[in-house]
């Protein structure tokens, strides 16, 4: 499709000042550190994000550390390729599946104790650049964990260390803790039309 020189021209005037914008803020820029990031909303599409960025930052050379609070009855495909490099990741499965299905409150609160131990390991070690903490929302939703305690242990990591929490209903004082918040929001799902979970999509 043609368009009109002046078109063209208007065009180029508007990403010419979006540019000088653009590179304004890029430059004003400067500090850099590790972040605390968090992702959450009833959206699909938070453990994926989260995920994404470990995958990116092992492209990079970077050391991840995984921690899966709540799930852990099913292996997922993001197991299945983190754990073929063991030297970059550590990955633990820490949960026994959805809260629905264990159905057993205390048990679900010692397994996010347990895991919540291997977590501050990982916060604690300088050679891992980026922590995911999957679902971990959830474990403070209801209550099996404190947020407090887990504040000042992601507040006490290494400086250059980036923290990414996964998990519906994210508390205030998590959200207000962190760098960057993404709310996943939910337009349409094909479970809703009946359709199941399949690999490579869902799990």
């Amino acid at each position: 499709m043609s368009e009109s020189p002046e078109r063209d021209a208007r065009h180029k005037a508007r990403m010419q000042r979006k540019k000088a914008l653009v590179d304004g803020k890029i430059a004003q820029a400067t500090d850099e550190h590790g972040l605390l990031l968090v992702h959450t909303g009833n959206g699909k599409g938070k453990s994926s994000a989260a995920f994404g960025m470990a995958a990116r930052a092992l492209g990079h050379g970077m050391r991840v550390g995984v921690v899966q609070f709540i799930k852990g009855a099913a292996t997922t495909g993001e197991e299945a390729l983190f754990r073929r490099f063991p030297e970059q990741v550590r990955y633990h499965v820490m949960g026994e599946g959805f809260t629905w299905e264990t159905q057993d409150r205390q048990r679900d609160i010692d397994k996010a104790c347990e895991a919540w131990v291997v977590a501050r390991e990982l916060l604690g070690d300088p050679s891992i650049d980026l922590v995911l903490l999957d679902e971990l929302n959830i474990a403070l939703k209801y209550g099996y964990l404190e947020l407090e305690p887990l504040l000042a242990d992601i507040q006490a990591r290494p400086l250059h260390q980036h923290v990414v929490v996964t998990g519906r209903g994210a508390p205030p004082g998590l959200i207000e803790a962190a760098d960057t918040v993404t709310e996943m929001t939910l337009v349409k799902h094909a479970f809703q039309a009946g359709v199941r979970a399949q690999k490579g999509i869902e799990f």
